[in-house]
């Protein structure tokens, strides 16, 4: 039998029961005691078949705390909306020679973000960035004529949601080292925005289970009601 670590062994809380928010956040933080600040995560299993168009859930959301990461965005704009983006903060800025660049195999960036007009372009990186989930669409803002601010949501803290095969969201909302406060904060705006991005398709219980867990550590389910309270 495969010993099991001594990090493991020192796992508290009881995984089994629904715990109120902060009470599953402090959990959460008292288990993330890897010698890296852990990624606070969240995952939320809907009542619905994402194989159907009509219970498709995505959408973008803007986390009122951050995330805690630095987010790496590529921009494809060009001549005055490609300064904008610059001037934003924007990483990576380009046009043909950025398509060019990533058709041959540069991913150094977490975000892609395209104005309308080079959409016939971006086209030819659906091979490329759609299995990556980085594919620019208009649903969740990457496709925007606003790139600047669209640079700026991006560093700011916004986060794209997608289900999964499967059903389920997953998504990073913040650090161990943010307070209780922000982490409650986070989850509270994501499954807010979740409940407004409820597909006309979905039956019965939408919203089935919620779970938070850090990089390291275990999972704890979480009362639904106490988010919404």
């Amino acid at each position: 039998m495969t010993k099991q670590a001594k990090r493991i062994k020192a796992w508290t809380g009881d995984r089994a029961v629904n715990h109120a928010l902060n009470d599953a956040v402090k959990l959460v933080k008292a288990n993330a005691t890897a010698k890296f600040d852990e990624s606070i995560e969240i995952a939320v299993n809907l009542g619905v078949d994402p194989r159907h168009a009509d219970q498709q859930v995505r959408g973008v959301v803007s986390l009122p705390s951050g995330t805690g990461r630095d987010v790496r965005v590529a921009v494809i704009a060009k001549d005055a909306k490609a300064a904008e983006a610059t001037a934003a903060g924007a990483d990576i800025v380009g046009a043909e020679e950025l398509v060019e660049r990533i058709q041959g195999g540069f991913m150094e960036f977490d975000r892609v973000i395209a104005t309308p007009d080079m959409m016939a372009l971006v086209g030819r990186l659906g091979k490329v960035l759609g299995p990556r989930g980085l594919m620019p669409n208009p649903r969740v803002g990457t496709v925007t004529p606003n790139v600047g601010q669209a640079v700026k949501d991006a560093k700011g803290g916004a986060i794209e949601f997608r289900t999964e095969k499967t059903g389920i969201i997953h998504a990073g909302i913040g650090k161990a080292s943010f307070t209780d406060e922000a982490i409650e904060a986070n989850v509270k705006a994501l499954v807010d925005a979740l409940n407004r991005a409820k597909p006309t398709g979905a039956k019965g219980t939408y919203i089935k289970k919620i779970s938070l867990s850090s990089t390291m550590g275990p999972g704890f389910k979480v009362d639904q009601g106490s988010i919404n309270a």
